[in-house]
């Protein structure tokens, strides 16, 4: 790989991101909060309002699952392509033109007079939020240094916690102000002011060098339009942009169509045909979307395999939880949301205590949360058996819930600051969004295998022992993931992180053999 400045894109911003103010750094993450609010509290939201768009639109089951599966589906798609565009270009301006693609597909989608409609402007929503995230991640990188970023980070973790906590209460409210007709088109149009506030104080606040595009920035690569077009790799990002939704697509709509199953040796054909692509750009001087020498360091690699893992088991939980509330125990809907507000408001405090203390404690605050993971689930499997024995109220669930809420703050604010902590600042956004698709496809294959495993259960069993069986599933998956997490703590103690002795860390500019 090529190691002068040209290729190394946006090398000016960063020198002049070291001499910023505290002010415009708070500033910048103040955006950084609002957009993510704004994305998550549009998913949480959508999640009520289902019933209200079907009687509205008259959709059918298989438009609803589409209103949420699109999303998930080119969100996951664009995202590492998304993330190379901004190391390449400059972050700042290509996460206001996600901003502004989300916005715009928001209003679109409360304006859908059909089921159709709708759908479009989710598919175009998943790209705008695509765009944005692995801009943020990179942001933080460039901006922030040491426990400031792991601080940053962890108000990235309560913006998360009090998106989630607040999303369903919000979009009750607004069904209930605009009634079944109005009331879900307003869940969408909220996006719009939130949008316009983003926009207006990003051209504000965001330091110049940081929305200039390439052209504008200085960061373009010498040899003009044609060498800025191989820099971005575009024949690696359609290989990996394929391989990714080969990959998805069949646990999306696998329940609507089996044939989807076909898709996944496509898929997995997909990623080794981009990896060698990827070697041979590496070989030619370019640079590569993603540099695969960033797996060769320890830290990222196993902590990309212990985000995947988490998400691959615990994303299912919530799902299991309002199974068994409304199948099993006869509870409503409304109810039911309230069964994870204070695992939410918890997950929000442990994220933000954690991003104060990760730089002193490392990947120990990861394991911790992986074991209150461990106790939350197989207390929640308990008192779902106890219930079901009708030896306990179900409304207990609230409390072993907590101890997933403390988890989810205390793994996936320190372990997203801990695997990014050695990568170099000019693949912050690619990398940051390699461990975003980890997620994505984690998140996918996990509710897949694991409500599998649930339905498969009920024609011989009750949903208490269906539902535990689940709960059973992801325990292991947890421990799998502990022995990552394990493992990267041992790597720590053997080879210190270069910071700590004093050195810039950067990547092996060697050829990928």
């Amino acid at each position: 790989m090529q190691s002068d400045k040209t290729d190394r894109p946006g090398a000016d911003e960063r020198v002049s991101s070291d001499s910023l103010s505290d002010k415009t750094r708070r500033r910048v993450l103040i955006i950084l909060l609002l957009s993510i609010f704004m994305s998550l509290i549009d998913v949480s939201i959508v999640n009520v309002a289902l019933p209200s768009i079907q009687h509205a639109l008259n959709a059918t089951l298989s438009d609803l699952q589409w209103v949420l599966s699109g999303y998930a589906l080119t969100f996951g798609v664009v995202l590492v392509a998304a993330g190379r565009a901004g190391d390449i270009m400059g972050r700042g301006g290509i996460f206001l033109i996600g901003v502004a693609i989300f916005t715009a597909s928001s209003v679109a989608g409360g304006l859908a007079p059909n089921a159709n409609w709708l759908n479009a402007a989710r598919f175009i929503q998943g790209i705008g939020s695509g765009i944005l995230n692995p801009q943020g991640v990179g942001i933080i990188q460039d901006y922030f240094r040491a426990e400031a970023r792991g601080r940053a980070f962890g108000h990235l973790g309560t913006t998360v916690g009090f998106s989630v906590a607040t999303g369903p209460v919000l979009g009750g409210f607004l069904i209930h102000l605009g009634g079944l007709e109005l009331g879900w088109r307003l869940t969408f149009l909220v996006n719009l002011p939130i949008g316009i506030t983003i926009i207006v104080l990003g051209l504000i606040w965001f330091p110049k060098p940081l929305i200039h595009l390439a052209r504008g920035s200085g960061s373009k690569p010498e040899g003009g339009a044609d060498a800025l077009l191989t820099s971005l790799d575009p024949v690696g990002s359609v290989l990996l942009c394929l391989a990714v939704l080969a990959v998805l697509f069949p646990f999306v709509e696998a329940r609507s169509s089996p044939l989807t199953w076909l898709l996944l040796p496509s898929g997995v054909a997909l990623c080794y045909l981009w990896v060698k692509w990827e070697r041979r750009h590496a070989r030619k001087g370019y640079s590569p979307m993603v540099d695969l020498n960033i797996f060769r360091t320890p830290s990222f690699a196993n902590g990309a395999t212990i985000m995947t893992l988490c998400f691959l088991g615990m994303s299912s939980i919530w799902v299991l939880v309002m199974l068994y509330v409304q199948e099993g125990s006869g509870k409503s809907a409304l109810e039911a949301g309230t069964f994870g507000i204070p695992a939410a408001l918890l997950s929000a405090y442990s994220a933000h205590w954690a991003g104060q203390r990760v730089m002193r404690f490392g990947r120990k605050i990861v394991i911790g949360g992986l074991w209150l993971a461990v106790i939350g689930l197989a207390s929640s499997a308990a008192i779902i058996l106890l219930h079901a024995g009708g030896h306990l109220n179900v409304w207990w669930l609230m409390a072993s819930l907590s101890f997933i809420g403390l988890a989810q703050g205390s793994i996936i604010t320190p372990n997203q600051v801990l695997t990014l902590d050695e990568v170099p600042v000019e693949y912050a956004g690619s990398s940051g969004a390699v461990m975003q698709t980890g997620q994505r496809i984690g998140s996918s294959v996990g509710i897949a295998i694991i409500t599998a495993i649930v339905f498969g259960m009920l024609p011989v069993s009750s949903w208490a022992v269906a539902i535990s069986t689940g709960y059973a599933a992801i325990i292991l998956v947890v421990f799998i993931a502990l022995g990552f997490a394990y493992k990267d703590q041992r790597d720590r103690l053997r080879e210190p992180h270069p910071l700590h002795r004093g050195v810039q860390p950067s990547l092996s500019s060697a050829a990928i053999e």
